[in-house]
């Protein structure tokens, strides 16, 4: 009988609550070594923004890190400044991992994140396009018998494959997947991880994330429901697992909040406002993540809303030739003027200073 790695019970309740996860980005020197002090105040920041936990080595803090050999001195980074910046009382941050490549390598990077201490592991599927649908179920299993599971349906555009819903359906019976991330960009494709836990017997096992940079505020308002033998089931998607919450992540704590308190209540012009949110989100985003160019300048575009911000020193990424495309500086100044609302500005030039100093002493903002 397989023996599925198992998920801590206050981790489990805070992933069904609902927060916001920032996909954590690489800070970096203007000669592209790590920049200790700024990657430590990122994650220092997403804390005291009230993000509920952080994502590191996933595609945000891009995949090359595995071959200059920064994926385990990262991800310790991320863990070791989690752990000295909570303080007794707090609630317990969600450490996720990501893991990616064939079984043997996801396998290997499972170890390392469980080992230091990380509660899931982000399973990215790309570079599978010929792995059977019994292969990639093997694989994902293989990696919960590691370490509690965060499935993940990536969009093609930077890296993903199509995956159908009887991939999602066989994985939602999995009992070391506990959440799924849906980031394909794309309606029909969400719909179909939704239905899958929907139909699962699992269904009250597992906390959908979105992922889907471009349809943010949506997904969070969304009820779907489907007739399951007889009876109507319905699930939500509770949180955000985003590349585009690493940037102003204390107005996207807010935003969830929001979401949450008008999903509560049920008022009527407050579900307005936010759909009406929902599109200025979606057009920073587009700024942001280089929509017009496919992507290519996605993880550069929050480089530089957090350089602006004095939370890195550049937008420097692993690859030199990796940067904003053509245009792209003009589209983040447009929805800076456009949505000053939306930034976090104040709040970071408030505790800059005291998430990059050396220690964690007195860093947790109000």
């Amino acid at each position: 009988m397989t023996q599925f790695a198992t998920l801590r019970p206050e981790i489990r309740a805070r992933l069904h609550e609902g927060v916001v996860i920032p996909a954590h980005p690489l800070a970096l020197t203007a000669d592209r070594t790590l920049d200790v002090a700024r990657q430590r105040a990122l994650t220092r920041y997403y804390l005291a923004a009230g993000a509920g936990g952080v994502a590191v080595g996933v595609h945000t803090t891009q995949f090359a890190i595995r071959e200059r050999g920064l994926y385990e001195p990262v991800l310790r980074l991320a863990i070791e400044t989690v752990r000295e910046t909570v303080t007794p009382g707090d609630a317990p941050p969600i450490a996720v991992a990501g893991v990616i490549g064939p079984t043997a390598q996801a396998l290997a990077e499972a170890r390392i994140a469980a080992e230091l201490g990380y509660d899931l592991a982000l399973v990215g599927l790309g570079g599978t396009s010929g792995w059977s649908e019994d292969e990639l179920v093997a694989h994902v299993r293989a990696v919960s018998e590691v370490i509690p599971v965060f499935g993940f349906y990536l969009q093609p555009s930077v890296g993903g494959r199509p995956l159908p819903y009887s991939f999602w359906r066989r994985v939602a019976e999995l009992d070391g997947v506990h959440a799924i991330k849906m980031a394909p960009f794309n309606r029909y494709q969400t719909l179909d991880v939704v239905r899958a836990v929907a139909e699962s017997s699992r269904r009250d096992e597992i906390a959908l994330y979105t992922g889907n940079d471009d349809n943010i505020v949506a997904d969070l308002l969304a009820a779907y429901r489907f007739e399951v033998d007889g009876v109507t089931v319905e699930k939500r998607i509770v949180g955000g697992l985003l590349g585009h919450w690493a940037a102003w992540t204390q107005s996207a704590v807010r935003l969830l909040e929001a979401c949450h308190a008008a999903i509560r209540t049920q008022d009527g012009a407050q579900l307005l406002e936010l759909l009406t949110l929902a599109s200025q989100v979606t057009d920073s985003n587009d700024a942001f993540f280089d929509s017009r160019h496919a992507f290519a300048g996605s993880i550069a575009g929050i480089h530089e809303v957090l350089r602006r911000q004095g939370l890195l020193g550049g937008r420097w990424c692993l690859d030199p030739a990796e940067d904003l495309s053509p245009g792209q500086l003009e589209e983040i100044d447009r929805v800076y003027a456009a949505y000053p609302h939306l930034n976090d500005d104040a709040f970071v030039r408030a505790h800059l200073d005291a998430w990059l100093q050396p220690t964690s002493a007195s860093i947790a903002a109000s």
